[in-house]
């Protein structure tokens, strides 16, 4: 059995699903379907957050995040704009073409005022490159590729000179798991006194957990100490260890926190984790498990990822997703056609299975499946604040879902257009979202 394509079929991959992804329910997407009505003779309005910079609705969304981090230093806005002018969405390569053409050329304004002593203006121009080299690999055509391995190297080297020549208080580990070993980055607060909570951060996806810099510099200005860790399936885990995403997250984390725990300065009884999108769905697993976390934030919240990711991919391909168990190779088949007409396709599969060790799209299907909190939901003990956003576009209700299954003490914080949180992690408002769930933080720590 095979499935055809047709014409109205592409129009909604076009617009529709990466995996997960819903474009039709980002906010460039919806923005674009609906407009605030305006009066005769004015332009319709669009949100804030809807730049009209570049075509592709996800990387509009990406181009947004690397804005925002501005707010962090890691970022400069003319830098980021003038890249996304020169990215044409024709192109597959052009993304991290351009990203890495700025990355090279902002670390050698870096390398100029090093060689002349200038340290701090050096420092702030490797912080920036590092997360340029960053976004180069966020939406990247060719994940196997031996520029992937080469610019996240140059990542990791600049991203290092900038913590030394910046003194920010960090310094690089390497977490053992299983028979190789995790890096990261211990943070400590300058601000902490002999025994202090430490905030274990778990990114998602897609982002690096270097790009958490803003919630970072708010924990150490508050006391508290911070450790981020490249895990299997994201940044050079993946890149450089070929470590790939799994379900069983506790099995990552456990170790993560027995390195932690070693740490001189380190409250033992006063550990948090915070996940990040799909880290979202990660931190609950672990925590159903690991009973030394006292605090748990998922930001978004999400119970079954699986199903969030299925849902999605049902609503625009019903005839597609029903081969899934009935013919493996013929949706496979489709979903290839599919890769070969709409580069979003094409770049989310092959990114997708490079991360889970998929061989297949189906395959891929198959290991998102398990990816579902709702049998151990019950077993986490952890206080837990499950964040949310009313336009959340990854994985819509999810939240909820999460929050009302918990038997655990648990707070739900939505983030609204009035606060500007509303979007996926709270994009580009990292103020409001740095000071909502750290007074929250603070109050229970």
């Amino acid at each position: 059995m095979s499935v055809t394509l047709n014409r109205r079929s592409l129009l909604h991959a076009g617009l529709g699903i990466t995996g997960g992804l819903a474009l039709l329910r980002t906010p460039a997407a919806q923005a674009a379907i609906a407009q605030v009505t305006s009066t005769p003779g004015q332009a319709p309005q669009r949100p804030w957050y809807e730049l009209g910079l570049l075509a592709d609705p996800v990387m509009e969304n990406q181009l947004l995040h690397f804005l925002a981090a501005t707010y962090s230093a890691q970022a400069d806005i003319g830098e980021v704009l003038d890249t996304a002018g020169r990215i044409s969405i024709d192109d597959d390569w052009s993304w991290p073409t351009e990203w890495v053409r700025t990355a090279d050329r902002v670390r050698a304004m870096g390398d100029a005022s090093f060689t002349r002593n200038h340290t701090r203006s050096a420092g702030k121009a490797y912080l920036r490159a590092a997360n340029y080299y960053r976004a180069a690999l966020i939406h990247h055509p060719d994940p196997s590729h031996a520029s992937v391995l080469e610019t996240g190297r140059k990542s990791v080297a600049t991203y290092e000179k900038a913590l030394q020549l910046l003194r920010i208080p960090a310094t690089p580990v390497r977490i053992p798991y299983e028979n190789t070993t995790l890096p990261g980055y211990f943070f400590r607060s300058p601000c902490a006194r002999s025994s202090a909570p430490l905030l274990i951060f778990q990114q998602g996806r897609d982002a690096f957990p270097e790009e958490s810099k803003y919630v970072i510099d708010d924990a150490l200005e508050r006391g508290y100490h911070c450790l981020i860790v490249h895990a299997p399936g994201q940044g050079m885990a993946i890149r450089e260890q070929n470590l790939p995403f799994r379900p069983d997250w506790e099995k990552v984390i456990t170790p993560v926190i027995n390195f932690a725990v070693r740490i001189s300065g380190v409250d033992p009884r006063r550990l948090a984790v915070l996940g990040w999108s799909m880290g979202g769905a990660l931190v609950p697993r672990a925590a159903a498990f690991e009973h030394r976390i006292k605090l748990l934030i998922p930001n978004p919240g999400v119970l079954n990822w699986g199903k969030s990711s299925f849902d999605q991919f049902n609503a625009y391909f019903p005839e597609m997703m029903r081969l899934l168990d009935t013919d493996p190779a013929a949706f496979d088949a489709a979903m290839y056609q599919l890769m070969t007409q709409v580069y979003l396709y094409r770049w989310y599969m092959r990114d997708s299975m490079n991360k889970h060790g998929a061989t297949s799209p189906s395959d891929l299907m198959f290991k998102l499946r398990e990816f579902n909190n709702e049998p151990i939901v019950h077993r986490i003990r952890a206080r837990t604040l499950v964040m949310d956003g009313t336009a959340e576009a990854y994985s819509g209700g999810q939240a909820k879902q999460l929050y009302d299954a918990l038997t655990c003490p648990k707070d739900y914080m939505l983030f609204t257009e009035e606060d500007t949180g509303l979007l996926h992690c709270q994009e580009a408002a990292q103020a409001v979202a740095n000071h909502r769930m750290f007074d929250w933080f603070d109050e229970y720590i």
